[in-house]
């Protein structure tokens, strides 16, 4: 294992750990509490059940079922449980009146990232399982924003290729105050484009295709093209300009 797979393998052990520990302590807390827990206001409340995937994992095409089932019950499964976990311990540390803030303010940090990891997570596999064609309207609309449609998917491929070997997002997004189409590079769960509905999300974090790919990166891309369920796409492209912001005036 070279340092660069040692300190990911490092990093990743310790939000697993960190995550599990924060289940635990919930669980523990919320037991004492009774039923406390089922009366706490929806954004506090440990409400979040993961969602079934969308489409049969042995039919994608070179992405492994067992790939695939890892991914969905062990890091998006794991990212729900975590979830919940941190809403009961913000409920609990709110209702603390001795809680400093920077104490508080970690664990809106967490809330942040486990939030980011399981909407991400849902829209990506939610854009799999299609056969990667894309409709001539839809291909339109992408090349009208970039140009044309080959060019905005070279730049996709060359922002996945760009985060392969370590962690992050690539997004299609609908900027709903711009009114533009873009690609965006996101290294986290943590940070999403301002005001942007993501239309296509693909998973770069190691876990989407070591498995099956090991470090090669770019032909994961490939599959993940050859799956996109690009009607899904459109959906979310119309739903995102009904959604377009007002111009502000000056």
């Amino acid at each position: 294992m070279n340092d660069t797979s040692r300190r990911q393998f490092l990093q990743t052990a310790s939000i697993a750990v960190a995550g599990a520990a924060l289940v635990d302590t919930a669980h523990a807390a919320d037991a004492t509490a009774g039923t406390a827990s089922t009366t706490r206001s929806p954004a506090f409340a440990a409400i979040h059940q993961p969602k079934p995937l969308p489409f049969d994992a042995a039919k994608l095409h070179g992405i492994s079922e067992k790939l695939i089932r890892s991914h969905w019950e062990n890091n998006y499964g794991g990212a729900v449980k975590t979830l919940n976990a941190v809403k009961l311990r913000l409920a609990q540390a709110l209702a603390d009146k001795d809680t400093p803030p920077f104490a508080y303010d970690d664990l809106k940090r967490e809330h942040l990232m486990r939030t980011g990891s399981v909407v991400f997570h849902e829209l990506y596999f939610e854009n799999l399982g299609g056969d990667g064609n894309v409709d001539a309207n839809l291909r339109n609309a992408i090349g009208e924003a970039f140009g044309d449609f080959d060019t905005w998917e070279t730049e996709f491929r060359k922002i996945g290729a760009g985060l392969g070997g370590g962690s992050g997002w690539v997004i299609l997004g609908y900027n709903v105050h711009t009114g533009q189409i873009e690609s965006y590079w996101l290294s986290d769960h943590l940070h999403g484009p301002a005001a942007t509905l993501p239309l296509l999300v693909m998973d770069m974090y190691e876990h989407a295709y070591q498995m099956d790919y090991g470090a090669a990166a770019a032909k994961y891309i490939d599959a993940f093209f050859q799956n996109v369920r690009w009607e899904v796409v459109a959906t979310r492209l119309s739903r995102a300009r009904i959604s377009k912001s007002p111009v502000t005036s000056t």
